[in-house]
């Protein structure tokens, strides 16, 4: 089997409400590797505000698709070897990575479509069902949008509720993770995120003032960039720290855990340089008794949960628009059960990229 083609576009997909109030739109880099033997691969990665899309694909179409094109797509830890190593003056992380990443995740829906196999039990499954918490909780909701979007994850079985913690008065935000947890009851576990707003000694004050409402997680709490601080906070707080969505590689989360920075590790499939390097974390995790979240895109993510022993919860955010993909997993009870789809199972509808390729 031989790669033919790889064809790249960039989509734009607008927000819904309540997303829409801190988000107008994301975009996602989609590339399609066709073979020889009619079997394609879609490898995607999601562009969270929109940031950066078009540089994504640029060094994808000129730095990796050249690697790939013509080669074997069912080698794919050589590859994967091939393009982490290819640009010796840029480390793999942010744009690169993202494009590597999307890249792999093309690889290993061709190999599990070849194998007959969905991902999950290609690589030794563990379970076939992952629990799901529903996030979202942006700053610029007010208490009313916080508490019905809650109330719409709850409805679909979910335990768990994540939201964030923007305002710059810690007292601003205790009330509104209380009047969530007071509109959700007991039977609702809470998780809070700072998305790296806050320094070392204002994620301490702030982590005081929730410290007695039984949150599972604080996460981002400081820059993605300064572990050292990461691991200051989690020192300092009792709330169990949860982060790495913007961590890229296994090096990254080899220090997050020897500096002991966080419990919970949350590496993201289109970021962390794909399925290939997310799985070497989540094994590293394991090897430190840590568990794993996959951050957003749940709809691939799951795989990942359903391989590893240490695999905790999905994140389930409604990002994608409903007629993005020919299907969606669903979430019953609280929970997904893991598609038997050969590959990641995933496919965009049709039409899909003619309606919202970026103009």
């Amino acid at each position: 089997m031989k790669i033919t083609a790889i064809d790249t576009v960039v989509l734009s997909l607008p927000c819904t409400l309540p997303m829409s109030l801190e988000f107008p739109e994301h975009r996602m880099v989609v590339a399609t590797l066709s073979t020889d033997e009619g079997v394609t691969g879609l490898g995607y990665t999601l562009a969270f505000g929109a940031g950066g899309a078009e540089s994504i694909q640029v060094y994808l179409e000129t730095r990796l698709k050249p690697m790939l094109v013509g080669e074997d797509p069912l080698f794919v830890e050589r590859h994967w070897e091939r393009m982490f190593r290819a640009d010796r003056g840029i480390k793999r992380q942010g744009v690169a990575a993202y494009a590597l990443s999307a890249l792999d995740i093309g690889l290993w829906d061709i190999a599990g479509k070849a194998a007959g196999l969905p991902l999950y039990k290609l690589w030794g499954a563990f379970t076939d069902r992952a629990e799901a918490y529903g996030s979202g909780g942006w700053g610029r909701y007010g208490v009313e949008d916080l508490i019905a979007e809650a109330r719409k994850y709850v409805g679909r079985g979910c335990r768990y509720y994540k939201m964030k913690i923007h305002d710059p008065d810690p007292r601003v935000n205790r009330k509104r993770v209380e009047a969530v947890r007071k509109a959700l009851g007991d039977g609702v576990r809470l998780m809070v995120d700072a998305n790296q707003k806050l320094d070392v000694l204002g994620n301490i004050r702030q982590a005081q003032a929730l410290e007695d409402l039984d949150l599972v997680w604080y996460e981002e709490p400081v820059l993605a960039d300064d572990i050292a601080g990461c691991a200051e906070v989690a020192r300092s707080i009792k709330i169990p720290v949860a982060t790495g969505e913007n961590a890229y590689s296994r090096f990254e989360f080899r220090e997050l855990i020897e500096r002991r920075a966080a419990r919970y590790l949350m590496p993201d499939v289109g970021r962390a340089n794909g399925f290939s390097e997310t799985m070497r974390i989540g094994h590293l995790a394991a090897a430190h008794g840590i568990p794993v979240s996959p951050h957003v895109v749940h709809e691939i993510s799951l795989h990942v949960v359903g391989a590893l022993s240490n695999g905790f919860l999905v994140e389930l955010m409604d990002w994608a628009p409903a007629d993005l993909f020919v299907e969606q997993p669903r979430c019953e009870g609280g929970v997904f059960r893991i598609p038997d789809r050969p590959g990641h199972g995933m496919a965009l509808a049709p039409g899909a990229v003619d309606k919202y390729r970026l103009k």
